[in-house]
């Protein structure tokens, strides 16, 4: 479609379509504190969200030895599976996302989850055929690193200035700018504003009704 600007969009999933940033910042919490290590405080746990889970998990517990860490991810799951169940799609996210498909965008997801992880959570969702493709953590390189980003493109025959990233991270927008391609932020997410416009992306959108106007206009 010539009067696109944009053929692939790519999605970061936590705190940008799926409303589970506080949960994630919980179960970080909670994990740190059963091992022992000093409680990260909301800020520095909501900080990592986004990345693959060892390196948020060394991040958020810098006094909790490496041999750890593999303890230390088991609790973050035990309590993340106690969080998922209540979690749901932001509102507004399904319908925006059904009608870009409709309009003849790419869709696709890029998240620092696990892949088991992200097809837990996509059951628990509408979405079930709305992605072109995904990409998770386990899978490639973690953010910032802009494999995730490098992957979906080749994979879906999309070069980097004809796809925007959207994400509610300086993790999702530093990978954007490294893989060339652009970015727009959301501000209801983990990461503060300051955090965000400090990545320059085109435009930072502060709901979902805001992110899909400036998409109908700017995309």
């Amino acid at each position: 479609m010539p009067h696109q600007r944009f053929d692939l969009i790519v999605f970061d999933w936590d705190g940008t379509l799926y409303d589970s940033t506080a949960a994630i910042t919980r179960a970080i919490q909670a994990a740190v504190a059963d091992v022992g290590g000093t409680v990260p405080s909301a800020a520095q746990a909501s900080h990592v969200i986004g990345l693959g889970l060892t390196q948020a998990l060394a991040y958020a517990a810098p006094d909790v030895p490496a041999a750890r860490y593999a303890e230390l991810s088991q609790h973050y799951r035990r309590h993340w599976a106690q969080e998922v169940q209540r979690l749901h799609l932001f509102e507004g996210i399904e319908t925006l996302l059904r009608a870009l498909r409709a309009q003849g965008y790419q869709l696709a997801v890029a998240t620092g989850k696990t892949r088991a992880g992200l097809d837990e959570v996509m059951r628990h969702t509408a979405l079930h055929g709305v992605f072109h493709d995904s990409r998770t953590a386990d899978e490639t390189a973690g953010k910032p690193d802009p494999q995730m980003l490098h992957e979906l493109m080749w994979a879906l025959d999309v070069a980097p200035e004809r796809t925007l990233m959207i994400g509610d991270t300086s993790h999702d927008l530093t990978m954007a700018e490294r893989a060339g391609s652009a970015a727009v932020g959301v501000s209801y997410g983990a990461h503060p504003l300051a955090s965000l416009q400090a990545c320059a992306p085109l435009h930072i959108a502060h709901d979902v009704r805001q992110l899909g106007d400036w998409l109908a206009q700017h995309a």
